[in-house]
Order: structure tokens, then sequence, then C-alpha cells
């Protein structure tokens, strides 16, 4: 059907254009409020500043569809491929567009408020200064997309993927992102003044000079955010975990700390605030633990606990050489480096250890293994002690405390 029997059909009444193949057509202006095409294909169209309010357009093909400045408020478009289409200061407020495709589609200055967008793809989609205003964007992804200047506020974002999304002075006002997953995101200079943030992930986030002031970080992952010159007044950042994450100039005026304390200023600079965080270190190069323990846990970034090693190989995950101290003495330390390795550390950074024996009689054979791995004259503080028995019958366990 070409365009001008489409046109014709249309003014005598006609309504229903279900599945029909309208490709390549130009319907530039027209006048389509209210029609049905749905599973139509509009591949390449040309539907600038078309009205197609109301219209039902699920699963349509628009894909590489021309549609600037269109009227699309109110429309059924669930399952539509929007695809390459040109959407830029398109009318999309209050459409229904659950599952759409709009991968590699530009909807810059885009009119989306108190639209249905959830699980959606908007990888690589541009979305600059779109107002999306009280949208559903629940569950959606937003790989690599532009939405710098956004208007988000009250919008809900939760369990969206949002990975490596550029958000600069995005409005976030109020927005619901709870277990969104923002790592990688620019957020520098957002206004996130009351987001709900729970749960979320911002890892490697930027959040310079955002505006943050009572957002709701608990359980968040700010691990090696940029947090400097950010508002967090009033913040709640119980159980946060601010690993490596930076807080130059950051006002923290009120603030609930990830201990649940509220932030003095007087009494704590963040060097203070950062000793309350932890990171679980794991390498599969040492042996898993068998119990509610880790290989190790970094404090701070500065201190390692590594957990007491035995002589378990962990490629067949099996105590070896039952009855040779010497070599059991061998592995434990292969297995105290890899962990040291994994958390960035060596025996130079070693401050402790403490070495459990079977029998105190094995002690001269342990130390000549020991002495292959310290210096003696930086060689570290360490406690040795004969016990009545070791986990898994082994004849040696060493466990240590390193600094970074």
């Amino acid at each position: 059907m070409n365009a001008e029997e489409l046109l014709t059909k249309y003014a005598g009444g006609d309504r229903k254009f279900k599945n029909i193949n309208l490709r390549g057509l130009d319907l530039k202006g027209a006048d389509l409020s209210g029609i049905d095409l749905q599973g139509a294909d509009l591949a390449g169209c040309n539907l600038d500043q078309v009205n197609l309010s109301k219209a039902n357009l699920n699963s349509a093909n628009l894909s590489r569809a021309s549609l600037l400045k269109a009227n699309l408020s109110g429309i059924n478009g669930c399952h539509a491929n929007f695809t390459l289409a040109e959407l830029a200061d398109a009318d999309l407020s209050k459409a229904e567009l659950c599952k759409a495709e709009f991968k590699n589609a530009n909807l810059d200055n885009a009119n989306l408020t108190n639209t249905q967008l959830n699980d959606i793809e908007f990888n690589k989609t541009s979305l600059f200064k779109a107002n999306l205003t009280g949208a559903k964007l629940f569950n959606s992804s937003f790989i690599q997309v532009n939405l710098a200047e956004t208007d988000l506020t009250q919008a809900d974002l939760s369990d969206a993927l949002l990975k490596n999304t550029n958000l600069q002075k995005c409005k976030l006002r109020g927005a619901d992102l709870k277990q969104c997953d923002l790592s990688g995101a620019n957020l520098a200079d957002a206004d996130l003044v009351g987001v709900y943030l729970k749960d979320a992930n911002l890892t490697k986030a930027c959040l310079q000079n955002a505006n943050l002031q009572g957002a709701d970080l608990q359980n968040a992952n700010l691990t090696k955010a940029n947090l400097n010159n950010a508002n967090l007044r009033k913040a709640d950042l119980t159980n946060a975990n601010i690993y490596g994450a930076t807080f130059e100039n950051t006002d923290l005026t009120g603030a609930i700390m990830p201990d649940g304390e509220i932030y003095q200023e007087s009494a704590a600079s963040y060097s203070q605030v950062e000793s309350m965080t932890r990171k679980v270190i794991k390498t599969d190069n040492a042996p898993a633990p068998v119990g509610p323990y880790n290989q190790a846990i970094m404090a701070s970034g500065e201190m390692i606990f590594v957990a007491g090693q035995i002589a378990i190989d962990p490629r067949a995950g099996s105590v070896v050489y039952t009855d040779d101290v010497t070599k059991q003495t061998e592995r434990v330390m292969a297995n105290l480096e890899a962990i040291l390795t994994e958390a960035g550390a060596t025996f130079e950074n070693v401050v402790k250890t403490t070495v459990f024996l079977k029998n105190m009689g094995d002690f001269a054979a342990v130390n000549a293994v020991y002495a292959k791995y310290f210096d003696e004259a930086s060689a570290p503080a360490r406690a040795c002690v004969e016990v009545s028995r070791l986990p898994k019958d082994v004849l040696v366990e060493i466990e240590c405390i390193a600094m970074l």
C-alpha cells in the first residue's frame, strides 16, 4: 500500500491496518491519530511531525524511521522496534512502550513524561536533555547511553542497568534507583536529592559535585567511587561499601556513616571513617574456605588478615604430603603467597605470623622452610605454639597479618 492509499482509507474512516507493509513511505506531517498499526512494517518511513497520538503500534517495526517532532503521545508501542530511529523532539508522553527496542536510536529532547518504558534496551541510545519525569524504567538496560542533562525526576529506575552511562547534570530528584547498576556511570553534577539508592551498585561511578542530600544509600556499593565535592548532607550510608572511594571536600554534615553513626566533622577525618571499611580477598590459587570464614580480609586498604593456611593443594582440594612436615610447610607458604599476591602484597609486607605445630619437635624443619621467605633483619614478629590437633590432621598451619 502506498501513502496515498493509506491516507485515503484513513480519511474514509478506516483505522485497521494491522501487519501492513508501509516500508519507506513518506508520511511527513500526516494526521494518523488513533490508527491501528499493530505489527505493521514502517521501517525507513518519513514520519516527521506526524500525528500518531493514541495509535496502536504494538510490535510494529519502526527501525530507521524518522519521527522528528512526531506526536506519539499515548500510543501503545509494546515490543515495537525503534532501532536506529530518529525521535529527536518527539512527544512520547504517557505512551506504553514496555519491552520496546531503542538500540542506537536518537531521543534527544524527546518528551517521555509518565511513559511506561520498563524492560527496554536503550543500548547506545542518545537521550540528551530528554524529559523522563515520572517515567517507569524499571528493569531497563542503558548500556553506554547518553542521558546527560536528562530530567528523570521521580522516575522509577529500580533494577535498571545503567553501567558506564553518561548521566552528567542529570535531574534524578526523588527517583527510585533501588538495586540499580550504576557502575562506571558518570553522575558528575547530577541532582540526586532524596534519591532511593538502596543496594545500588555505584562501583567506580563519578559523583563529583553531585547533590546527594538526603539520599538513601543503605547497602550501596561505592567501591572506588569519586565523591569529591559532593553534597551528602543527611544522606544514609548505613552498611554502604566505601572501600577506595574518595571524599575530598565532601559535605557529610549529618550523614549516617556505614557503621550507623552520625558523621562528626570535629571528631573524625575521612581517613578515620575509611578505617571502618573491609574487603574480602579471594583467589583460586589457594585453598577455598571450608567453613564460615574467608581466605583473607583487607581492612582500610592497608591491613590484610590472612586466615590460617594448611597444606591443601587448591587444584586437588586435598591435603598433600601427609607425613612430610617440610613439604607441608612449603605448600602452606605457597598458599599464603597466593593470597597476599591477590591482595597486592608480598611477604615483605607481613608484620606478624603465628605458626601452629602438631609436634614442636618439627620446629627446626618448619623454620628452615620459613626462613627462605623472610630476611632475618626485617622478619615479622612471630609466635609458635604446639596444639593437640590441627584441621584435617595436618602437621603445620600458619596465619599472618600484612600491612601495605
